[in-house]
């Protein structure tokens, strides 16, 4: 019988730990939360950032390499974010105030949400053998943690508001204020062919690498003692 208690204790006291050890994370705070800091919310989405370019990054490999070599894909290359002016090196970034800096990852992340989901359906609908079977799924997943990115990155534009890192400048995005109305219609159409497919993976990719490197210089430019 004794054992029997012990057996029991011990399984209460591991569903406790486990309890323990997964209390929710919560921005602002509420009872029974962790409140994170702002050092956790940049690192938090900084890793995030970092998985979204590295999985872009092997899906264009992955297209390109599905190509036969004689095939030309030079397609248009002009990205349909190229109405967002966006710093060209970490010097001119690092100039920019960080309501600046901010705004502008968050209008890159806004930008993608249509032209994401339409290359999720298109590629779900292409007959092209030999590009992965589980690359729409990729695709599917790539916009999901867009969007769970810039949830997180405007979590942690309201922690630096809350803590008077930065003004109140910094405001909803909507995605007709950041590309022009025929990007927004083009993508819209549907039928897109292997050309904007391969622009689309390679526009994602830069942008991706784009976002990645302003949240470390935001969070060098906004966290003291930090040497980057």
């Amino acid at each position: 019988m004794q054992k029997v208690w012990f057996t029991v204790l011990i399984l209460v006291y591991l569903d406790f730990s486990v309890r323990v050890g997964t209390v929710p994370v919560c921005a602002y705070g509420p009872a029974g939360c962790k409140v994170p800091s702002l050092a956790d919310l940049f690192e938090r989405v900084i890793q995030q950032s970092s998985r979204m370019h590295g999985m872009s990054s092997d899906l264009h490999s992955e297209f390109e390499q599905s190509l036969s070599p004689n095939k030309n894909l030079i397609g248009k290359r002009r990205c349909h974010t190229y109405a967002i002016r966006t710093p060209d090196d970490k010097e001119n970034a690092q100039r920019l105030g960080r309501e600046q800096l901010t705004e502008v990852i968050l209008k890159l992340l806004e930008a993608w949400n249509d032209p994401l989901s339409h290359l999720y359906w298109s590629l779900s609908q292409d007959q092209n053998q030999d590009f992965s079977y589980y690359s729409p799924s990729k695709a599917l997943e790539i916009t999901d943690m867009v969007q769970e990115l810039r949830d997180g990155v405007e979590k942690m534009a309201q922690k630096m508001k809350l803590e008077g890192v930065t003004g109140n400048t910094v405001g909803s995005i909507s995605p007709e204020s950041l590309v022009p109305s025929f990007a927004v219609s083009f993508y819209k159409r549907g039928g897109l062919d292997s050309v904007d497919h391969h622009d689309l993976l390679y526009c994602f990719r830069r942008d991706s690498n784009k976002v990645k490197n302003y949240l470390h210089i935001l969070k060098c430019t906004t966290l003291p003692g930090l040497v980057c």
